[in-house]
């Protein structure tokens, strides 16, 4: 075993790899998406298409059957009460040999009362003791099997021993009657009851919030306790003079937002404030009246995105808003040239640019501002708390607007975010959106007549595959479902993904938005930022694979000229249908995004199911609101009295931004 591997199989290290587990606590944190409950069911509870648990003996031996290509593996079994079962197992050829006649086995599955049968789901040798029942399943990708991780997991828990630190103060600790870390992890991998993996989560859940908290906290302090250098005010009247030249009347919610975000800049003390609205509420236009502020009092402004794709879209149309302004604009993302780069640099110190555009290469050390007056990031809850407070120190006391397309309740962001300033678009500029949303099989011929339907009307369609990183054979992968529109509908179809090229990725959006392409093939990098008013068919493949915040986000990229548009949400189990009726019935991204708060789960992989908002590994942010209020409070507590010895450890952590470091890799 090489010496960072987890694991003796390169085949199992590649694919923790992917999944970003590369030490021992990483395991840990990856915690169950659930638990299968295999205590013994009463016979006399037994209930028709439930989930059951018998233990008894094997009375025939195992057969195998071929049907249809998959093998069925059929056997009887006799309980202690002389309750005869037959249990049938799908796709699991290897039972025929690891179950052996006149055995004793606890089982467990699906009860069919009509066939007195088993649908198998779990098989042990012998009775399970009383305290482990409770077996974790884990969200893992699908050459890795439950069986594989649980066996990390307990050489894990052996390996890591003593060495978890308790980040949450002993006083606190305490005072909630919290276990600590290293046992948390214990009872949330290896629960013995329900009541362990509930104190489990107790400790989780808290330290995750009152970490958040903390780190808001202190830089909501720091921007409080720093003034910006004197300034002239910023002139009214010029702003309105600008608003006036705009190509779009501003709605009254656009008017109130730039009046709040203004008044902020011309305050002594730094903004620090959010800018949250559904999809097409017209944020970006008010971050360009505070971009243009700014540059009335001599300030340089910076605006942060998340893709090349959204920093490159968010460049041209400021090169146009501001084209009769005098104000020149800089576009600065990882793919920029370097000669080019350093250019960029030389002019962006020398104060030539005053609107500085771009990815994360905005805060690299070679970025030197002139007068970096306002901080700007757009789909903020895409950046980390440290990305966005490293932007912020190129400045001399820089003011920040956050911006989020994922609107969130206001009493929800308030607990959340604490004394951060809210503004809020609700009203919809120029055209009213009319976009129908549907749900069918992803083999429903009726996609077709759809796209069909679309393409006569020389109107461009998008088709989405589910994010799936680490699922090579996917039923409805990026590839596949390319090669499927590729041969229906020829050289009208374009493919994009995250792991093509930048050129690459340009050329297929501009042909997309305005050359030969009609159907682009996606991932979901399409989530944020493209703008191509001509498209009105979107079809989402798997779309439970999303959250839904995300998926009200790639329906926004339709209709945007107030066209008819559809976006059918393709679900191939019935069973999942219900998560999904709130978008067919729903446009509100308030309503959405509260739905979605409440469906997520602790345990998802992040990165798997986005759902748009600050993401929390074990945080649910409507069911533990009441956590979230508590860390907050403590939060406070622990900046008013920094100095005390108990707080120290989680205070550096905040202050300084660290991250775990690995605890033992080998």
């Amino acid at each position: 075993m090489a010496k960072n591997d987890l694991s003796k199989s390169p085949r199992i290290n590649s694919l923790l790899s992917k999944m970003g587990i590369t030490s021992f606590d990483a395991v840990l944190e990856h915690l169950p998406k659930r638990y299968d409950d295999l205590s013994l069911t009463h016979e006399r509870n037994l209930i028709d298409k439930e989930k059951i648990t018998i233990f008894g003996k094997v009375i025939t031996t195992p057969k195998k059957v071929l049907a249809r290509k998959t093998t069925i593996i059929t056997f009887d079994v006799l309980t202690s009460n002389n309750t005869y079962f037959k249990v049938v197992a799908f796709n699991r050829p290897y039972l025929s040999n690891l179950v052996d006649i006149n055995e004793e086995y606890t089982i467990n599955g699906i009860y069919d009362k009509a066939k007195n049968c088993i649908n198998l789901v779990n098989v042990h040798k012998g009775k399970l003791e009383d305290n482990k029942t409770l077996k974790p399943i884990y969200l893992l990708p699908s050459k890795l099997t439950n069986a594989e991780y649980i066996r990390l997991v307990d050489k894990a828990i052996r390996v890591t021993h003593g060495y978890i630190p308790n980040l949450v103060p002993s006083t606190l600790q305490k005072k909630y009657r919290l276990i600590d870390k290293e046992t948390a992890f214990k009872y949330a991998h290896q629960p013995r009851n329900y009541e362990e993996i509930h104190q489990a989560y107790r400790y989780l859940k808290y330290e995750e919030a009152l970490k958040f908290s903390l780190s808001n906290q202190l830089i909501k302090e720091e921007n409080k306790s720093l003034k910006k250098v004197k300034k002239e005010p910023i002139d009214l009247s010029s702003c309105d003079e600008f608003i006036a030249t705009l190509p779009y009347s501003l709605t009254e919610d656009q008017i109130t937002a730039s009046k709040e975000i203004i008044d902020d800049m011309n305050q002594s003390s730094l903004m620090y404030r959010l800018l949250q609205g559904d999809v097409g509420t017209g944020k970006t236009l008010v971050s360009f009246i505070a971009l243009y502020a700014n540059y009335k009092r001599g300030d340089q402004g910076a605006l942060m995105a998340p893709t090349d794709a959204l920093a490159r879209q968010h460049y041209e149309n400021a090169k146009k808003i501001f084209k009769e302004t005098g104000l020149k604009v800089a576009l600065l993302v990882g793919s920029t040239p370097a000669s080019e780069k350093r250019r960029i640099y030389e002019d962006i110190q020398d104060g030539l640019y005053d609107i500085i555009i771009g990815t994360h290469a905005l805060f690299a050390k070679a970025v030197q501002y002139n007068s970096l007056g306002l901080v700007i990031i757009d789909e903020q809850h895409r950046f980390g708390v440290n990305q966005r407070k490293a932007l912020m120190d190129k400045g001399d006391h820089a003011d920040l607007l956050m911006m989020s397309a994922t609107p969130i309740p206001r009493s929800l962001a308030l607990s959340i975010y604490g004394d951060l300033e809210i503004s809020t678009l609700y009203m919809f500029p120029n055209v009213k959106r009319d976009v129908a949303t549907r749900i069918v099989s992803g083999e429903d011929e009726r996609i077709y007549k759809v796209v069909d339907k679309a393409l006569e009307k020389n109107q461009k369609v998008y088709i989405v595959a589910p994010l799936i990183e680490f699922v090579d054979n996917e039923k409805y992968s990026v590839d596949k479902l390319y090669a499927r529109y590729l041969l229906r509908y020829k050289q009208k179809v374009g493919l994009l993904h995250g792991k093509m090229k930048q050129n690459d990725k340009e050329t297929v959006l501009e042909e997309f938005a305005h050359g030969n392409i009609d159907i682009l093939v996606s991932t979901q990098v399409i989530e944020v930022g493209i703008d191509v008013k001509s498209a009105t068919v979107m079809v989402i493949y798997d779309a439970t694979n999303f959250g839904l915040a995300s998926l009200h986000q790639l329906r926004g990229r339709i209709g945007r000229d107030g066209s008819k548009s559809i976006c059918l949400l393709t679900v191939d189990n019935q069973d999942d249908e219900e998560k999904l009726d709130i978008l067919v019935k729903s446009n509100d991204g308030f309503e959405i995004a509260e739905k979605d708060l409440s469906l997520r789960g602790p345990g998802e992989l992040v990165g798997v199911r986005q759902s748009g908002i600050p993401d929390f590994r074990y945080l649910n942010m409507i069911d533990d609101i009441k956590i979230f209020v508590v860390a907050r409070d403590d939060a406070r507590r622990i900046v008013k009295d920094k100095n005390s010895p108990e707080y120290q450890a989680i205070y550096k952590y905040c202050k300084k931004g660290l991250e775990y470091k690995p605890i033992i890799k080998v």
